[in-house]
C-alpha cells in the first residue's frame, strides 16, 4: 500500500511539473511574439531609424515639446496626450477627447482634431513612421538635382487613427541614410484616398538629446509627376526643443477649467 500512495505521489508531482512548465512556456511566447512585431520594419527603415539615434531611445523618451509659428507644442510620447499653447489659444488632447479653451476665439477658428498633433507628427519624424498599425511597401525613388533618393510608403491598417486613408511616402539619402524628403497625402476633411500629394524638404537637422530632429522644414512645388522644383514657401522653423524621460503630471493635458 505504500509503494501504491509513493507511486501516485511521484506521478502526481511530475504532472504537476509538467503543467507548471507548460504555463513558463504560455506566458513567455507571447512576449517572443510582440518583440517580432515591434521590430517588423524592411530593413531600409531600420537603417533610417538608427541614423536618428534609434528606436531604443526613441522609446525610452516621455516627454516631447518645441515651438513654432511662436505656439508651444508638448507631447507625451507613449499615449499621445498633448497640449498647444499660443498666444489667444489653447488646445489638446487628454488621453480621451480633443479639447479647446472655450474663451478663446482664435481656437474655434480651427479643427482642434486636425491641429492638435499636426506640427508633432512633421517635427517627430522619422519616429512616427514606427507606430502601430502602419503597412510598409516599396515606392519609386525621388530624384533631386541629380541625387535618387529611396522611398519607403506608409499606409494605415484599416480604423487606425482619424484619418487611416492618408498615405506617407518617407525618402532618403542612399549614403548617409539620413530622411531627406516626406510626401504626404491629406484626407481628414474629404474622408477619401487621395493621389494629390504634397513634398516637405527635411535637410536641416539638430541633436536634441541623442535624437535627430528637424530645426526646420520647406515645403516644395512639384511637377506633374511629383518631381520637386523650388521652394513653395519659407521654412517652417522648429525652436526650443527638448526630451526628456520625466512625465509631466496627468492634469497638464487636461482641459483648463473655466473662470
Amino acid at each position: 500500500m505504500r509503494k501504491l500512495i509513493t507511486l501516485f505521489l511521484v506521478v502526481l508531482i511530475m504532472t504537476a511539473c509538467k503543467t507548471e512548465a507548460k504555463k513558463e512556456v504560455t506566458k513567455e511566447a507571447p512576449q517572443e511574439q510582440e518583440t517580432k512585431k515591434e521590430n517588423n520594419f524592411p530593413a531600409e527603415l531600420t537603417e533610417v531609424f538608427e541614423k536618428h539615434g534609434g528606436l531604443d531611445a526613441w522609446r525610452k523618451a516621455r516627454v516631447l515639446k518645441f515651438k513654432v509659428n511662436g505656439q508651444e507644442h508638448t507631447t507625451d510620447l507613449p499615449t499621445r496626450k498633448a497640449v498647444v499653447k499660443g498666444e489667444n489659444f489653447s488646445l489638446g488632447y487628454d488621453g480621451k477627447e480633443v479639447w479647446l479653451n472655450p474663451k478663446d476665439s482664435t481656437a474655434a477658428k480651427m479643427n482642434p482634431e486636425f491641429y492638435y498633433n499636426l506640427y508633432f507628427y512633421f517635427y517627430a519624424m522619422p519616429f512616427v513612421l514606427a507606430d502601430d498599425g502602419i503597412v510598409y511597401s516599396e515606392t519609386a525613388p525621388l530624384e533631386f538635382e541629380g541625387v535618387k533618393y529611396p522611398g519607403l510608403k506608409i499606409s494605415y491598417e484599416a480604423n487606425v487613427g482619424v484619418s487611416p486613408d492618408d498615405n506617407y511616402y518617407l525618402y532618403f539619402d542612399p549614403n548617409t541614410k539620413q530622411m531627406a524628403w516626406l510626401g504626404y497625402t491629406v484626407t481628414y476633411f474629404s474622408k477619401k484616398p487621395s493621389e494629390q500629394f504634397n513634398i516637405i524638404r527635411y535637410n536641416d537637422w539638430e541633436n536634441v538629446n541623442g535624437l535627430l530632429l528637424p530645426k526646420s522644414i520647406t515645403w516644395f512645388k512639384k511637377d506633374e509627376n511629383g518631381v520637386p522644383l523650388e521652394p513653395a514657401r519659407d521654412p517652417i522653423v522648429f525652436e526650443e526643443a527638448s526630451i526628456t524621460e520625466v512625465p509631466l503630471a496627468d492634469d497638464f493635458y487636461s482641459k483648463p477649467k473655466a473662470e
